[in-house]
């Protein structure tokens, strides 16, 4: 019998002799050791922080995530920043890679401690976190952070002259990414799509700026062009609502659409440049002709797209440069007449007939434009200064801000003195002080609510602030004074305030008795609000034209009520800036189209 044989009849009486001892192993559900730090089990989604962006699936190698609509009772909607959607997981797919918790921009999706669970039905694995599975915020493991994410929080930062330099002239405070720059910051967008549907032109942002992350800068210029003929100002200037909803902002900075708008659109150095890499396709004419009141951004983009598709386009201008209010309004540091220049030229090399100097009503009466053309686009924006209401503005050096730019932007001259106060907290307010600024002049701000409430943009605030211009919050002026001969301005009045908070609004300005406060000036500058000058419609065109709280009545498709009259712009809508104006520009085209061509 050989050793081997042996050995088997030996060994169950080997382990008859440990019957009746304690085991040396334990069933692990009786061990009860908690599972270990950063196990990856089930998911959970805090529905509530989710934002529904969908990069959990885009990255899902297995195509284990799904993006669904969850039902009403969870009350998950779309909304500015939110597309309403949720990630549902396939358990059949999902390899517990942990990708998805990595490059959750929201910190919403996170892995459970929970691995357990077992069932014949293959359907029962198909879950939406945080609706169908009971683990919640205390079992979980794996969770992303900003230190471990994967995510790139921090924007590139954008390059600009500094304030006491900057302030001496009116060159270009910003000086925008170099290519190494632009495709770094480029690089941080996750595509989700947020930013489109929260612009007013619905551009195609995620499609450019993965143009320009992979080096593709002509396709970028395409892409762009496809929805939007005055890019470049929008890169510029635009108040890029955009980058408020974009996803990786809610842990981090935005990523700088604006600005990468700006890159793609810089590369092309000329008008010319700009048509051969675009290179529109222009159907032939259709006979049908449009005449457009005003080169504003409304008017120009109705004009572009028009052209393009075969419409004979006139645009009427009463002023010998066009842009509208981002010529005449926006000082040239921040857009420069070269840049506006070349966005023209190309609107004019693919066929915009524009009729400088003008005015209709005066040089030409609407009545005959409206009889030579099939269809008329109004884009005349908001030009007519609101007046302060308050005693001696009507004295010489109380001027208008919206007149005050016009003059400069236009090479006139006027001379603003040393000392110069604006009143009003928008955009247009820190842009005459900015302005009064580069001729030497000292400038205050007063305006009646916190800094805090100041509807101008944040950038535009810190820039003034940086080029020693002083902000007065919570100051309501009273009254202008005159000087000796009682024509020019000496000083003004104002009182200092509180703010009173009233139930279901916003804290208003309310004036402290007995802090009335003398301010010698030279100018003063108001910018709080314009309105439509509308003189140029005749009795029977305001009859056939509604006009409501001073806005054009229009419908979808900007069609006003004269079916053969459209409009856009600040006229129309209630935003107040270049990138509502070209969307309904965008709009208005589709409706003449209709109007017409039906």
């Amino acid at each position: 019998m050989s050793f081997f044989d042996l050995k088997g009849i030996v060994r169950p009486l080997i382990g008859l002799s440990q019957f009746g001892k304690n085991p040396h192993t334990k069933r692990l559900d009786i061990l009860g050791k908690d599972t270990a730090d950063r196990y990856r089990g089930f998911h959970y989604n805090d529905l509530e922080a989710c934002i529904g962006c969908g990069n959990c699936s885009t990255i899902c190698m297995n195509g284990a995530i799904d993006m669904v609509e969850l039902a009403a009772e969870f009350n998950i909607s779309q909304a500015k920043g939110n597309s309403g959607l949720r990630p549902r997981i396939d358990y059949g797919r999902c390899c517990w890679c942990a990708l998805c918790v990595d490059v959750c921009p929201t910190a919403s999706l996170n892995l459970t401690k929970e691995y357990n669970y077992v069932s014949p039905d293959a359907n029962s694995f198909l879950w939406t976190p945080g609706v169908d599975n009971p683990y919640g915020k205390d079992q979980l493991s794996f969770t992303s952070s900003k230190e471990t994410s994967l995510m790139v929080f921090d924007r590139v930062p954008m390059r600009e002259m500094e304030g006491e330099e900057r302030v001496k002239s009116f060159a270009e405070v910003v000086l925008g990414y170099n290519e190494e720059e632009a495709r770094a910051e480029a690089s941080r967008c996750i595509s989700c799509g947020l930013c489109t549907e929260v612009c007013p032109d619905h551009m195609h942002i995620p499609e450019y700026i993965n143009a320009i992350a992979k080096g593709n800068d002509d396709d970028a210029l395409r892409i762009i062009y496809d929805n939007n003929p005055l890019p470049e100002m929008c890169g510029k200037v635009c108040t890029r609502r955009c980058e408020d909803v974009c996803a990786i902002a809610v842990r981090g900075e935005a990523v700088a659409i604006r600005w990468l708008k700006r890159y793609a659109t810089e590369q092309a150095k000329t008008a010319t440049l700009i048509h051969e890499i675009v290179n529109p396709k222009i159907q032939e004419s259709n006979g049908y002709k449009v005449g457009i009141v005003g080169a504003g951004p409304s008017g120009l983009t109705a004009a572009y797209y028009l052209a393009l598709r075969g419409f004979d386009v006139t645009v009427f201008e009463s002023k010998k440069f066009a842009g509208g209010m981002t010529m005449y309004g926006i000082p040239k540091y921040r857009l420069p007449m070269d840049s506006l220049d070349k966005q023209i030229g190309y609107l004019q090399k693919i066929g915009v007939k524009i009729k400088f100097n003008t005015r209709v009503g005066t040089d030409i009466s609407f009545d005959e434009i409206y009889k030579k053309h099939d269809a008329v686009f109004i884009g005349i924006g908001f030009e007519k200064p609101w007046k302060l209401g308050i005693e001696g503005e009507g004295l010489e050096r109380a001027i208008p801000a919206v007149e005050y730019l016009r003059m400069i932007n236009d090479g006139e001259s006027y001379d603003v003195g040393k000392r110069v106060v604006v009143i009003g907290g928008g955009n247009v307010a820190i842009d005459g002080a900015r302005v009064a600024a580069r001729f030497g002049a000292q400038v205050t701000i007063l305006y009646r609510r916190r800094v805090e409430d100041m509807p101008a943009d944040w950038e535009e605030i810190e820039g003034a602030e940086h080029e020693g211009i002083h902000i007065h919050p919570q100051a309501i002026p009273v009254r202008i004074l005159a000087d000796e001969s009682g024509k020019k301005v000496k000083a003004i009045e104002y009182l200092e305030a509180n703010m009173v908070a009233e139930p279901g609004g916003r804290p208003v300005p309310v004036p402290i008795e007995g802090s009335e406060t003398m301010l010698e000036v030279d100018t003063i500058i108001g910018a709080i609000g314009q309105e439509a000058d509308y003189s140029f419609l005749s009795g029977e065109f305001r009859e056939k034209i509604e006009i409501n709280r001073g806005r054009i009545t229009t419908n979808a498709q900007q069609q006003t009520t004269d079916p053969k009259v459209f409009a856009g712009g600040d006229a129309v809508n209630k935003t107040a800036d270049a990138i509502s104006a070209i969307a309904d520009g965008f709009r208005a085209v589709k409706g003449i189209e209709a109007f017409l061509l039906k």
